[in-house]
């Protein structure tokens, strides 16, 4: 299979999502439709006018206009920003000013830019080999680039599978030089995708080579570019997957960085979203406010994936402006998960607030509606009663599965108590234990899983390999004490003496150069305590 069978396999697919096609030339300036002004122009002003018109019917033709001139002129210098920036206009729409024809009073509102409600009445439109010129005057001509109401949100990279030198990084890299040569076709973007037909990887316009992730099917299988069409690009998910599943995160030197869901991601929010709305208590619903568990192991994005589904849930009309408790065990890890929902707050449409105390935290949950919440588990560790009877809460808990949330005795009995209508959500990075009734109890079975087998055969984590180790100790003295004096913990002495720590860190030193010179594996090593291990940091050998 040659690379422009995979493109008229590619519109195939696309067009059986219902997507209308068009040819590169089609668009041309000079061509009969005229949809485009100039080989510079990257948004289709006709397809945008009468998506306008259609979506917000009540709006003057004037404003309509001021709202196209407003999208066409990006107003920052880097196209990180300005994606951002279009972003927020995709998600939320360009604020208007218009007087009514009727009243003759003047009115604010939202022109909205795509149907959420209804995706399919949405415009999309899949052209091959678009031919866009840059301000240097250089021609790009990707191989798919995907409208939504006229505006670009995809670029599809292909590349012909049985050309050894042209692979996914080759075609990742060719991304990059289309953003340096025309920035202007990027604004709108929301995904970039790269494939040979039988390998696809999906990324965003901010990542690197190592960012772009194999896009699965739900239900598993192969990262084709068929099960990408038809799991991505389907009308009614990738309006779904735009509204919910893109993030942007900026650090303190301005740069910004745009983060989407990976398929795993997408597939945990939409399934715990289902369950969360399934299992509502009355009088929201009639479940019994279980969630559900999301097993998602360590290095998986498991964060961003409580921010999406945080976001999700506030932007579900049923749920009616929820309440959303995040609780962990530890302030550490509160204050990590809290800095990760400040980053992302644009998608949360409001600013979390962190609880400081227990009286600050019953304060904060008795309200009429709306907040996001976080506190650790040791706020709940005293009876409050009912704090609020409200059946649209939804209680997020991180590492569900630790026993230090107290499901019989404790804090989470209490949490339970002071919030009677909520439902649970559980997020763990390991698998429950086959007794561990009290979470099932709490948070329900597993909504989804995401195990490191799967993260291992997608390259989000690393394989884990273990190897015994046995060390020759010699006991003396020093580890064990006086005869008189021994006890059952003279063990741990012995492992923590001085001697034996030098010795052990010598064989694991040099034992784990030999290996990881030869293999190019890290390597990495536990204690019996803390003791222990500073003393192997202290030892020459380390």
């Amino acid at each position: 299979m040659k690379e422009a069978d995979i493109e008229l396999a590619a519109l195939s697919w696309l067009q059986f999502q219902g997507y209308a096609l068009a040819n590169g030339p089609e668009l041309a300036p000079d061509a009969p439709a005229q949809e485009r002004l100039g080989f510079d122009a990257t948004v289709l002003m006709g397809r945008l006018r009468k998506s306008l018109r259609k979506l917000n019917p009540r709006l003057p033709r004037g404003t309509i206009e001021e709202v196209v001139r407003i999208v066409s002129r990006p107003p920052h210098s880097t196209l990180s920003q300005n994606n951002r920036w279009f972003h927020s206009l995709l998600t939320d729409g360009v604020e208007v000013e218009y007087r009514d024809s009727n009243s003759g009073d003047t009115r604010g509102g939202q022109a909205r830019l795509v149907d959420f409600e209804a995706p399919g009445a949405n415009d999309l439109l899949a052209v091959r080999q678009l031919t866009v010129t840059g301000a240097s005057g250089k021609v790009i001509r990707p191989d798919l680039t995907v409208f939504l109401n006229g505006l670009p949100i995809a670029v599809i990279e292909l590349k012909d599978p049985t050309d050894t030198r042209a692979d996914l990084g080759v075609a990742i890299d060719q991304l990059g030089h289309y953003m340096e040569t025309a920035p202007d076709l990027f604004v709108p973007n929301l995904a970039l995708v790269v494939s040979d037909g039988m390998l696809t990887r999906v990324g965003s316009i901010t990542g690197g080579r190592s960012r772009f992730m194999p896009w699965r099917p739900q239900e598993g299988g192969a990262p084709t570019l068929e099960a990408l069409i038809h799991g991505l690009f389907e009308p009614r998910t990738l309006i779904d997957y735009l509204r919910t599943c893109v993030v942007f995160e900026e650090d303190a030197r301005g740069d910004i960085a745009k983060k989407i869901a990976g398929y795993h991601q997408f597939r945990a929010v939409r399934k715990a979203r289902a369950r969360v709305l399934e299992h509502l208590k009355p009088p929201s619903g009639d479940g019994g406010g279980r969630g559900g568990v999301i097993w998602h192991t360590q290095g998986s994005g498991k964060s961003l994936t409580m921010l999406m589904l945080t976001g999700a849930l506030i932007r579900e009309p049923r749920m009616a402006n929820p309440t959303v408790v995040m609780i962990t065990d530890r302030n550490d890890l509160d204050d990590q998960l809290f800095d990760t929902f400040a980053t992302g707050r644009a998608l949360l449409r409001q600013t979390p607030v962190q609880a400081v105390n227990r009286d600050d935290l019953k304060a904060l949950l008795d309200r009429a509606a709306g907040g996001v919440v976080f506190t650790t588990i040791q706020k709940f560790a005293e009876a409050h009663g009912v704090v609020s009877e409200r059946s649209n809460v939804v209680v997020i808990a991180d590492e569900a599965h630790r026993s230090q949330y107290g499901f019989v005795e404790g804090g989470a009995r209490w949490m339970r108590e002071a919030l009677p209508n909520a439902t649970f959500v559980g997020f763990t990075g390991t698998p429950l234990e086959r007794d561990d009734k009290n979470t099932i109890h709490v948070f329900g079975e597993y909504a989804d899983v995401y195990d490191i087998r799967q993260a291992v055969e997608d390259g989000a984590t690393k394989p884990l390999y273990y190897e015994s180790r046995i060390i020759k100790l010699k006991v003396d003295e020093e580890g064990c004490g006086s005869p008189n004096k021994r006890s059952s913990t003279s063990s741990t002495r012995t492992a923590t003496a001085r001697r034996p720590i030098t010795e052990s860190a010598y064989d694991w030193s040099y034992w784990s150069v030999l290996r990881t010179a030869s293999s190019g594996l890290r390597h990495s090593s536990s204690s019996t305590g803390r003791s222990a291990a500073l003393r192997w940091k202290e030892s020459r050998w380390l």
